[in-house]
């Protein structure tokens, strides 16, 4: 422990400047004289471009040597460790700055360590942190009353009535599938009415229920069999809804805009027509917002962005719409918005608990970050630097025909999708881009996902442009 927080003095508190010091490469660069050729190799590589990978020999890889063995692999990691936040930066062990365009996958929406929030965090936990769901606390309620409240105000969910809070997105869509499973027992007492529709390049968590409803093989083939009952179908397909959703249907998932599946959009035809055939069947359609919704579009709720409204006709809500991310901005927190004339009804007492979810700390965090992202002026703003970014963006496919293939996304969730040829390559783009002090991730297959803090400066986004452009530099003189 003394040793993590002797490396946690070496860098800045949120809100100071990092310091000018002399770089790790500089002080090897004088002693390479007499060492192998593959460390030579290194030193040179850390001297090509301004934030290294921590080399074998850091502090950060002693570090993660040490501890690594007493954690569970799930997750394959780059070599710099984060320890620092402020807005739209991180700082790692060695001191080095990051650009950050991934906000801790669309959840840092306010920016890392806001001082708000912060605040917020300090009174509460001095206050009361945690008492269950056996008796009642102020911000459990406050919250829920504020995201019905909002959400009509937005002109999303019209049928907008109850919330259920819990600690995660996973979480928010299990509440989802098991509210439209008891919907669908409580209209077919038989158990006919279970089945469960999703779509192909979806994410949805992976806890069984919300991992059954992710077709993609590298997240189900090695915990299957999965949960009975679930039938996939192809994204803005919409001929094949009349045999995909059926009487037996009791629900389907879909998000308007696919994060991890690769930035895809849903056609507002797309989204109308399941509305269209889940009412004529009495299956609940849920919207997957735990990515894309609290403003990350420049609205609200993504489902009632302007561009999914069709030429005719009203926009398609959902009859439950699940939330996360962005509503704790690192606080774990997931909120499951139902219907009262489809689904609040058939929900009784005990058919669904949580033991933290609903504390008042996250609650009362939630509460504040929600009002701060229906600000009509940040919303406005969000439109903006996406105006910006997409600019950019179709500059640099100009530049890489051969590299970038297309364009996609809304507001503050974008992608660019690599060509066929390059998408290999990803990885190596995102590397190049992290060691020149600038942060993003991948979504779908070969497609670069950029979901910064909605906080983002035009600055930034300048910044942020020109490191994308010398990491496809780098990519193609490779190619």
């Amino acid at each position: 422990m003394s040793f993590l927080r002797l490396a946690s003095r070496r860098l800045p508190r949120a809100g100071r400047l990092v310091p000018s010091i002399e770089s790790s490469v500089q002080r090897r660069l004088a002693t390479t004289s007499n060492v192998p050729q593959d460390v030579k190799e290194q030193v040179q590589k850390e001297a090509s471009v301004p934030n290294p990978d921590p080399a074998p020999d850091s502090l950060t890889a002693s570090f993660i040597k040490e501890r690594a063995p007493f954690m569970v692999p799930t997750y394959v990691r780059p070599g710099p460790m984060m320890m620092k936040g402020q807005g739209c930066y991180l700082w790692d062990m060695e001191n080095r700055r990051y650009l950050d365009l991934t906000a801790g996958i669309a959840v840092n929406s306010l920016g890392h360590c806001d001082p708000e929030i912060a605040q917020i965090i300090s009174e509460q936990a001095e206050t009361l942190v945690h008492a269950s769901n056996l008796y009642h606390n102020p911000w459990t309620g406050a919250l829920s009353q504020l995201l019905i409240e909002l959400t009509k105000k937005s002109g999303a969910m019209r049928d907008a009535s109850q919330v259920f809070i819990s600690n995660s997105g996973t979480e928010a869509n299990e509440a989802a599938i098991k509210f439209a499973r008891k919907v669908g027992r409580s209209l077919d007492p038989s158990g006919a009415k279970h089945e469960f529709v999703s779509f192909h390049n979806s994410f949805h968590g992976r806890t069984m229920g919300a991992l059954s409803a992710t077709p993609n093989p590298k997240y189900q083939t090695p915990f299957s069999p999965m949960i009975p009952g679930f039938k996939y179908g192809n994204y803005n397909d919409i001929e094949q809804l009349q045999t995909l959703v059926t009487e037996n249907t009791c629900g389907v998932i879909v998000e308007p805009i696919q994060g991890e599946g690769g930035v895809n959009v849903a056609t507002p035809e797309f989204l109308v027509a399941l509305r269209k055939r889940c009412d004529e069947v009495g299956a609940i359609l849920i919207f997957d917002e735990i990515q894309c919704g609290l403003s990350r579009t420049g609205s609200l709720w993504a489902h009632a962005h302007p561009s999914l409204v069709p030429a005719e006709g009203q926009a398609a809500h959902p009859d439950i719409l699940t939330s996360a991310k962005a509503l704790g901005n690192g606080i774990p927190i997931g909120a499951t918005i139902v219907s009262g004339k489809t689904v609040g009804e058939h929900i009784k007492t005990g058919d669904h608990g949580t033991t933290f979810g609903g504390n008042p700390l996250a609650c009362r965090v939630a509460h504040h970050i929600v009002e701060r992202l229906a600000d009509p002026e940040l919303q406005s703003a969000v439109q903006e630097k996406s105006d910006q970014f997409l600019a950019g963006f179709k500059a640099l496919k100009e530049k890489y025909p051969n590299l970038i293939s297309e364009v996609r996304g809304r507001g503050l969730i974008l992608g660019l999708q690599l060509s066929s040829e390059i998408a290999p390559k990803a990885g190596d783009i995102i590397t190049a881009a992290r060691e020149r002090g600038m942060l993003i991730i991948t979504a779908g297959e070969g497609c670069l996902r950029f979901v910064p803090a909605l906080t983002i400066t035009e600055s930034q986004i300048k910044t942020a442009l020109n490191i994308l452009e010398q990491a496809l530099d780098s990519v193609a003189a490779q190619s």
